[in-house]
C-alpha cells in the first residue's frame, strides 16, 4: 500500500477593493428608501405619472414638496455607491481575467446610470423650492426633464451595466449560466425601454429594468468570485 501523495496547495490571490455586493445594498436601500416618500406607503398622494393632468403634477409640488426633497436627497446620495459600484465590478471583472469591452460597457453604463441619478434629483430638488413650485409652466417642464433623466435615462444605461457584467461572465464562466441569461434578459429590455420616449405606453419596461437590475447586480456583487491562484513570480532576466 503506498499512500497517497498529497497535492500541494495553490496559493490564492484575493482581489483587493470594496465588496461589490455590500456597495450594491448600499445603493439600492438609498435610492428605494427615496421613492418610500414618494408612493403610497408615505400617504396620499403619490408622485405622478407623467400622462397625469398638468395640474395634478402643480399640486403634487405644492402638497407633497418636503416628501419630494427626501426623495432627491436619498436618490442624489445612491449615486455615489453606484459609480463605486462599477469600479468594483469593474477591476472584479479584470482580476478574474476578463480582458473584453464588457469591462468598459459596464463602467459606461453604471457612469452613465450615476450621473442621470444626480441629475434627476437635482431636478427634482430645484422643483421644490418655494420660488419654482409656485410657477406652473416652469413646474411642467422640470417635470418632464426630471422624468426623462430618471425613467429612459437611467433604465437604458442601466441594461449596458448589467449586460457589460454578464456577458464576459457568461463566456468565462465567472457567474451561473442561467443567473447570465437573466441578466442579458434584463439589460434586453433596459434597451426596449428607449421605445418609451416615442410610444408611452411602454412605460412598464422602465421599473422591470429598474427593479429586477437592483436584484441582479445585489447577487452578482456577492456571486463574482474574488480569489483567484496566485501567478507564478516571472524569472527576471539575466544580464551579463
Amino acid at each position: 500500500m503506498y499512500a497517497a501523495t498529497p497535492r500541494p496547495s495553490v496559493p490564492l490571490q484575493r482581489h483587493q477593493s470594496p465588496p461589490p455586493g455590500a456597495v450594491a445594498i448600499a445603493f439600492v436601500a438609498l435610492f428605494c428608501s427615496g421613492l418610500y416618500f414618494v408612493t403610497s406607503f408615505n400617504g396620499l398622494p403619490y408622485f405622478p405619472p407623467p400622462n397625469a393632468p398638468a395640474g395634478e403634477i402643480e399640486r403634487y409640488f405644492l402638497v407633497r414638496g418636503p416628501q419630494a426633497l427626501l426623495c432627491a436627497f436619498f436618490q442624489f446620495g445612491s449615486a455615489i455607491p453606484l459609480g463605486i459600484f462599477a469600479a468594483a465590478v469593474a477591476s472584479r471583472l479584470q482580476f478574474l481575467g476578463v480582458r473584453a469591452a464588457g469591462i468598459d460597457i459596464a463602467r459606461f453604463g453604471s457612469w452613465m446610470s450615476a450621473t442621470v441619478i444626480a441629475v434627476s434629483s437635482s431636478i427634482m430638488w430645484t422643483m421644490v423650492q418655494p420660488a419654482v413650485a409656485r410657477e406652473p409652466a416652469l413646474i411642467d417642464g422640470l417635470y418632464f426633464a426630471m422624468f426623462a433623466t430618471g425613467g429612459v435615462g437611467f433604465s437604458v444605461p442601466f441594461g449596458l451595466l448589467i449586460a457589460g457584467v454578464a456577458v464576459p461572465s457568461f463566456f468565462m464562466r465567472l457567474l451561473p449560466r442561467w443567473f447570465t441569461l437573466a441578466g442579458l434578459v434584463i439589460a434586453v429590455v433596459g434597451e426596449l425601454s428607449w421605445l418609451q420616449m416615442v410610444y408611452p405606453q411602454l412605460l412598464p419596461l422602465i421599473p422591470l429594468t429598474r427593479f429586477p437590475g437592483f436584484i441582479w447586480i445585489i447577487a452578482a456583487g456577492f456571486l463574482l468570485p474574488g480569489r483567484r491562484a496566485r501567478s507564478a513570480p516571472q524569472p527576471s532576466p539575466q544580464h551579463p
